[in-house]
C-alpha cells in the first residue's frame, strides 16, 4: 500500500462551462474553502457534495489518475484549476498531505 495520503474535497459536475464558472467564483471568493463548501452542497453530483465535497483521506491510487495527478501536485489550501476525468469535471481543494 502506498505511504501517499491525501484529504481533499471536490465538486463534480456534468460541463466544462459550470466548471470554469464555479472555480472563477470560488478562487475570487475572500473565504475559498466557505464558498467551496457551499457550492459542493448546491452544485455537486457527488455524494460528498452533503459534505461540502469533502472525501476524507486516501491514498494515492485509490482515486482515478487524472484526479490523483492533480491531488499532488496542487498547492495545498487552494483550488486550482479544474480537471476532467471520466466521471466528469472535478474543481478540488486540497486540505493537506502525507508523502
Amino acid at each position: 500500500m502506498s505511504a501517499k495520503r491525501a484529504h481533499a474535497s471536490h465538486i463534480l459536475i456534468p460541463s466544462k462551462s459550470q466548471a470554469t464558472q464555479l472555480t472563477e467564483k470560488i478562487q475570487n471568493s475572500r473565504k475559498p474553502l466557505k464558498e467551496f463548501q457551499k457550492m459542493a452542497r448546491k452544485h455537486s453530483t457527488c455524494p460528498s457534495s452533503q459534505k461540502g465535497g469533502d472525501l476524507g483521506w486516501f491514498h494515492d491510487k485509490q482515486m482515478v489518475k487524472e484526479f490523483s495527478d492533480a491531488v499532488w501536485t496542487q498547492q495545498i489550501k487552494t483550488v486550482g484549476p479544474y480537471i476532467k476525468s471520466g466521471f466528469g469535471y472535478h474543481i478540488i481543494f486540497v486540505h493537506e498531505r502525507d508523502e
